[in-house]
């Protein structure tokens, strides 16, 4: 089920054995999340690869999640992208944010990935 011209519902899949999907509760949610990627993906024009989307709370608990993730509703992708570091990813969608273009939320910056989550306040780590 496409969410955006880029974003499938099966690319927030959880990554657990199961790849269990998104529930429907979480519909909402998932589609805040996919919208707010696509202006992302439309400002720098590549592909975004979502590492993790939705997790279910045993996964996130199995990999030392903590216990209010914002991925446990689908709320949050960490995410990564071929042609910038996650440094440079990062300080797009800070830009963005403050451009008013990307809800403000949660974004957490990792060696390999950058967490962007649609909590509705800033949050930083």
């Amino acid at each position: 089920m496409n969410l955006t011209k880029n974003f499938t519902l099966e690319e927030f899949a959880c990554h657990d054995e199961n790849r269990t999907p998104v529930p429907r509760g979480f519909y909402m949610n998932v589609q805040k999340l996919a919208d707010n990627l696509q202006v992302l993906r439309d400002e720098i024009e590549a592909p975004i690869h979502i590492n993790s989307g939705y997790r279910t709370p045993e996964y996130n608990a199995s990999i030392g999640g903590v216990p209010n993730s914002f991925h446990k509703t689908a709320m949050a992708a960490d995410i990564t992208t071929k042609d910038m570091t996650p440094k440079q990813l990062k300080a797009v969608i800070e830009r963005l944010i403050g451009e008013g273009k990307m809800r403000q939320g949660g974004i957490g910056l990792y060696a390999g990935f950058v967490h962007y989550d649609v909590r509705g306040y800033q949050a930083r780590w």
